[in-house]
């Protein structure tokens, strides 16, 4: 037989009481906080799954901001566009306008004056900043701009080739950004053309300028050709100077044209027109032919077209040239009379072996089946006379 004592009775009782105090607080605790398992002695299997269930919902909360940040990265950037998009409209209707041969030089400046305005609008478009102050359009160098000015005065593309993208879900990720040299340097042309580039070397502070096409069909043929153009010292020439153009990829190699250098004074060669200014003795310039331009470009050759009117040759063609003894053609002052032997390529080498003051400054060329005159300094008049078959084409 057990006895119990006074002291176990007693003993029990208030161990009983205790446990009805815990758990007495442990319910007052889940009824306060709401949760059944407030640490992990309450539950500890109920435990282990809440905390793989918290997991699991800060990684769904992870993806909500995630989507918000995509969401609203996409959204200035659509923006964006859809701003620079209504320029691009303006700069076509502007240049549409600018074609109007009865546009007087004020007026030309004019839309010169425009266009430099809308170019500076499309510059602060591709430089739009998010929130963090990021530039969108500058790849993974988002604390740069994306374009800034060169010692030009061109813009150019300053940022890397880098995406930026963001994971939405498991496995899943979304491009958040494009990078600005796909959107707007690397726009296919409707013809080859070029871009100019100052030497790293270059310390006299030179310029050269954007220039322009004059001859789509010899850039074609030059292309995918680039070029040196070297400024050296010449004593034979009048200004001290010369420029000479060779193969960008052989610049030890043979000179391919070579001219008096005049700074500010137009360059051409194979059908490209160009300027240099302030250069000094070995200044290194790169003109580089492509099938490529960046929107910038485009609108900075329009605006050197509108500025430099002036400065570009006129140009004429002859087709259809069949003469008959007899048979004269006059080149502004300049009469030529044929035996009926003549073809392109006679008629081209008369004008251009022929020493008259009216013909001083023009060119005879033979492509594609006709003679073509340019003129760096006067105007070119053309008289068929009684040549049957023969047009002239200003």
């Amino acid at each position: 037989m057990i006895r119990i004592s006074s002291q176990q009775i007693f003993s029990g009782g208030i161990n009983r009481l205790q446990d009805l105090n815990v758990n007495l607080n442990q319910t007052q605790e889940q009824v306060s906080t709401g949760k059944r398992v407030n640490r992990p002695s309450d539950d500890p299997v109920a435990a282990a799954r809440i905390l793989k269930l918290d997991q699991e919902v800060g990684r769904i909360e992870t993806y909500q901001r995630n989507v918000g940040l995509a969401e609203n990265r996409l959204q200035l950037e659509e923006s964006s566009l859809s701003s620079m998009t209504d320029i691009i409209q303006r700069v076509r209707e502007l240049t549409v306008q600018a074609g109007n041969g009865s546009l007087s030089a004020n007026d030309r400046q004019s839309i010169s004056a425009e266009l430099k305005q809308r170019l500076q609008e499309l510059a602060s478009q591709a430089n739009t900043q998010d929130s963090a102050g990021s530039y969108i359009f500058s790849g993974f160098q988002g604390e740069s701009p994306a374009f800034a000015k060169n010692i030009n005065g061109d813009w150019v593309y300053q940022g890397d080739e880098g995406q930026r993208k963001l994971e939405i879900d498991d496995g899943v990720n979304v491009a958040i950004s494009d990078h600005g040299k796909d959107l707007f340097v690397n726009v296919p042309a409707g013809e080859p053309t070029f871009f100019t580039e100052v030497g790293p070397n270059v310390q006299s502070g030179a310029r050269i300028s954007s220039g322009v096409v004059l001859e789509p069909e010899r850039v074609a043929d030059a292309s995918p050709t680039d070029y040196l153009v070297t400024i050296e010292q010449d004593a034979s020439q009048a200004s001290g100077f010369r420029y000479d153009i060779r193969d960008k990829n052989d610049p030890a190699g043979p000179v391919l044209d070579t001219g008096e250098y005049v700074s500010g004074d137009s360059i051409r060669y194979q059908g490209m027109q160009f300027e240099i200014s302030g250069a000094a003795d070995g200044d290194e310039f790169r003109v580089n032919t492509s099938d490529k331009q960046s929107i910038f470009r485009t609108v900075e050759k329009l605006i050197y077209g509108l500025d430099n009117l002036p400065k570009q040759p006129e140009a004429a063609s002859i087709t259809g040239f069949d003469p008959e003894n007899g048979n004269s053609l006059k080149i502004n002052d300049a009469e030529f009379v044929f035996d009926g032997s003549e073809g392109m390529d006679e008629l081209a080498a008369m004008i251009n072996g022929r020493q008259d003051e009216s013909l001083v400054g023009i060119e005879a060329r033979v492509e594609g089946g006709e003679v073509k005159l340019i003129s760096s300094s006067k105007e070119i008049s053309i008289q068929a006379g009684d040549m049957v078959g023969a047009t002239a084409a200003l």
